[in-house]
């Protein structure tokens, strides 16, 4: 059995423990350092950069009596972000130079001036990077630490939605731990969104409980939704893209027109992620956004999250729709006036449920936003 040196977010003793597979209070830990290393902040990135620095000491813990199990359960999670393995002398809290593995990155980088805080990060990140560490290990066994190098930036947006989730307003009639009894939780599929299923059962109206229910949902993550609306003008900005599901659905016309939209990514606030999107998909800048609301896209099948609004934003001349080159989009972009938007809703030409729902709040709210600009 071998010791294991953490000085970043494996400190965190729940998440370390999630990792392992191990029980509440099983872990035996003590307090260690690693000299010439520090751990630093990279820009507004929450995790640790390691970096050596002759004369900086890392501070960590050494778990001790690693079993090989869990040292695969290790390698698994630490992989995902290109981290390897490494042995080193780390000083223990006795003083005595003991052997130790550290995960170090493929890249070591350069030192910043900017210190990494394990309070700070336990208090803004720690609840989403359990979140996104237990759908993580459920993989382990199935998947590759390379193949969960791809996965893991959708596994955080999903954990980022999860906690947001979690502290929506509760139903005041009842009581999940009493009304909904989850069996079995399966991951049958991951990638940019996730597949999951429940064996549940669920309080009837009756009082009684359900039969064992198999349920599933793709799990997608918050999005935000934007109309660009320019109120001078009475004008609205939509883009239209290629859109698969509807393509594998059947519908011969997979092409559809839409506000501007995009996922939040973790921690994001959905009014930075509406700018952001605008920026990237249509190259505008509002000035003022309009909230419409926050509702599930589709609640018999999927967790999507959204959070609309309307944005108010000059459109006069060319807009030219662009799209995030990462991620494959392909964009382009049109201004119609405020009536053929209507006239086209009316006459069913637009499928995009966002679309419908933003276009009928601006139709309640126009004539305020007109008579403001």
């Amino acid at each position: 059995m071998a010791d294991f040196f953490f000085y970043g977010t494996l400190r965190h003793v729940p998440l370390l423990q999630l990792v392992l597979g191990r029980a509440q209070g099983a872990l035996t830990v003590s307090a260690a350092t690693l000299a010439d290393h520090g751990v630093f902040r990279l820009g507004d990135e929450p995790f640790p950069h390691f970096a050596s620095v002759p004369g900086a000491v890392a501070t960590g813990i050494l778990l001790h009596d690693v079993s090989e199990d869990e040292a695969n359960r290790l390698r698994f999670y630490e992989g995902g972000f290109a981290y390897r393995l490494r042995e080193v002398s780390v000083r223990a809290e006795t003083g005595d130079m003991v052997p130790a593995l550290v995960f170090y990155p493929d890249t070591v980088d350069q030192a910043t001036e900017r210190a990494w805080s394990l309070p700070d990060w336990e208090r803004d990140w720690a609840e989403i990077s359990l979140c996104a560490a237990a759908e993580a290990m459920a993989w382990y066994g199935r998947k590759s630490a390379e193949e969960m190098t791809l996965a893991f930036p959708g596994m955080r947006r999903r954990a980022s939605a999860l906690v947001a989730g979690r502290k929506r307003q509760a139903d005041p009639d009842r009581d999940l731990s009493r009304d909904v009894r989850v069996a079995a939780h399966h991951h049958p599929y991951t990638k940019f969104f996730s597949m999951q299923e429940i064996d549940v059962q669920v309080r009837q109206y009756d009082g009684g409980m359900s039969d064992v229910l198999n349920r599933a949902a793709i799990l997608v993550g918050e999005a935000a939704v934007v109309l660009p609306y320019d109120p001078r003008r009475d004008c609205v900005l939509l883009i239209e893209q290629f859109r698969a599901p509807v393509f594998m659905t059947g519908d011969p016309a997979p092409w559809v027109w839409e506000p501007v939209a995009g996922l939040l990514e973790p921690g994001e606030p959905p009014e930075v992620a509406a700018r952001r999107e605008a920026l990237e998909e249509a190259g505008l800048a509002f000035g003022r956004l309009e909230p419409v609301g926050g509702m599930y896209s589709s609640t018999g099948s999927s967790t999507e999250y959204l959070h609309l609004f309307v944005g108010l934003a000059d459109l006069a001349g060319n807009v030219t729709g662009t799209g995030g080159t990462d991620e494959g989009e392909d964009i382009r972009s049109k201004v119609i006036s405020y009536d053929a938007l209507m006239q086209g809703i009316d006459a069913g030409a637009y499928k995009d449920m966002p679309l419908v729902t933003t276009a009928l709040w601006l139709a309640r709210h126009r004539g305020r936003l007109r008579g403001t600009a």
